[in-house]
């Protein structure tokens, strides 16, 4: 492959891998809603990744846009809940963004990313510091679109970068949002669980375009 620019089979690839990892990080995940909620977060990215794996193993991909919408209209599907919602709409959203682009290169990676920011700021209401995802994935869309990358290569990494960033500075938030805002201050110290998928989401995409 390319590293310029990633075809629809290399997105498709890329995704497997994530739904492999996501799948893999189920008690890490689920350790991580244990500490601010109900604990069910990490078997519902397991439920929902398992399933999406399934789509994605028999898809036949003409755009890059038909991998991510596939991916994102499955979790929704089989996550159930908020977390399905809002996760499904980070690639249901992005994917939409990138219309009929038949290859991912570093400026489709910033339309992804804008796309599923405003997909997922619109459908949950949440903004940063609110210690929800969305910290997680505002900031890789800032830190993919405020460098200068040229290849697909750079921009994943830069979103993994963001991403990790960004999950991190959860664990300083108090959470105002979802079943955590209850916690109040005893929210800090802790990763917001949904910050922490994304920021897995994005580390392995860019271990796999490097």
């Amino acid at each position: 492959m390319s590293n310029l620019t990633l075809t629809p089979t290399n997105v498709k690839e890329m995704l497997l891998k994530v739904a492999d990892v996501i799948i893999e990080s189920e008690e890490k995940l689920s350790q991580a809603d244990r500490d601010l909620g109900d604990g069910d977060h990490g078997l519902g990215m397991q439920r929902g990744f398992t399933a999406a794996k399934a789509q994605l193993e028999v898809l036949e991909p003409k755009t890059v846009s038909e991998v991510f919408t596939t991916t994102g209209m499955t979790l929704m599907a089989s996550m159930g809940g908020a977390s399905g919602a809002v996760m499904g709409m980070l690639f249901q959203s992005g994917g939409t963004a990138l219309g009929a682009n038949d290859s991912l290169d570093a400026d489709g990676l910033c339309t992804f990313l804008k796309g599923a920011c405003d997909g997922v700021t619109n459908l949950g209401g949440a903004k940063p510091g609110d210690k929800t995802m969305v910290d997680a994935l505002v900031s890789a869309r800032n830190k993919a679109e405020g460098n200068d990358c040229k290849s697909i290569s750079e921009a994943c990494q830069a979103a993994a970068s963001g991403a990790n960033e960004g999950m991190e500075a959860t664990k300083a938030m108090i959470a105002t949002m979802g079943r955590a805002k209850t916690l109040g201050e005893k929210s800090i110290g802790y990763p917001d669980p949904g910050a922490l998928s994304v920021s897995i989401i994005f580390k392995t995409m860019s271990d796999y375009a490097s």
